[in-house]
């Protein structure tokens, strides 16, 4: 748990109490909808977490928000400015955007890596470590390239769990691949099983 980061931020509002559930961040891209529709067919709607699918697109738009409330009882929203984090959700984030967390609010900017891989999984979960209070939760899925890879030893220091995905499930295994290869990585599981594993945070049972 980021204690540190509550005990620096605590002021007794009761707005604070709704930046403390668990965040999930899944990072993918080239083969990624396959992974998000298998984790989401297993996860309850109602298991007080919010779950942050982070496809790194630079330039195309996404329509992820279109396709995945077929595979999910959760709302499935498109983040805008503003928008507050909220439990029991799916939220994509749009093409063209780094992704920010701040008091509660997803912030957007303007995607700092125009050309090449972009890092807007990376730059999320940054985010996330310094401003999130609640238990975090850092999944990378099918894609390529390494996005995500280097912000994975931060979430362990504040207390997340970070998981990749089972290479032989992924349909393109180079994303989970980096993940492994950082050495900050509790479990290689498949989509299926990155569920359960997401479902024992939420109910706060000891890990498998």
């Amino acid at each position: 748990m980021a204690t540190h980061h509550r005990a620096r931020r605590s002021s007794g509002h009761a707005e604070n109490l709704a930046r403390d559930f668990p965040v999930v961040c899944v990072g993918g891209s080239a083969g990624g909808l396959d992974a998000y529709t298998r984790l989401l067919r297993h996860l309850p709607a109602d298991m007080g977490v919010g779950i942050v699918i982070v496809n790194h697109l630079r330039t195309v738009a996404t329509m992820l928000h279109e396709i995945l409330p077929r595979y999910t009882e959760m709302p499935v929203e498109l983040i805008t400015e503003g928008l507050h984090l909220r439990p029991n959700r799916v939220f994509i984030i749009p093409e063209k955007r780094d992704l920010h967390v701040l008091d509660g609010e997803f912030r957007l900017k303007p995607i700092s890596k125009p050309r090449g891989w972009p890092d807007v999984i990376t730059v999320f979960l940054r985010s996330l470590t310094k401003h999130w209070d609640g238990k975090l939760i850092a999944v990378i899925v099918s894609g390529y390239d390494g996005d995500g890879a280097a912000a994975l030893c931060g979430i362990k220091d504040v207390g997340g769990i970070t998981i990749a995905q089972k290479l032989e499930t992924a349909a393109q295994p180079d994303m989970p691949e980096s993940a492994i290869a950082s050495g900050c990585i509790d479990f290689v599981l498949s989509p299926e099983d990155i569920a359960g594993e997401i479902v024992r945070v939420a109910d706060g049972a000891p890990h498998a």
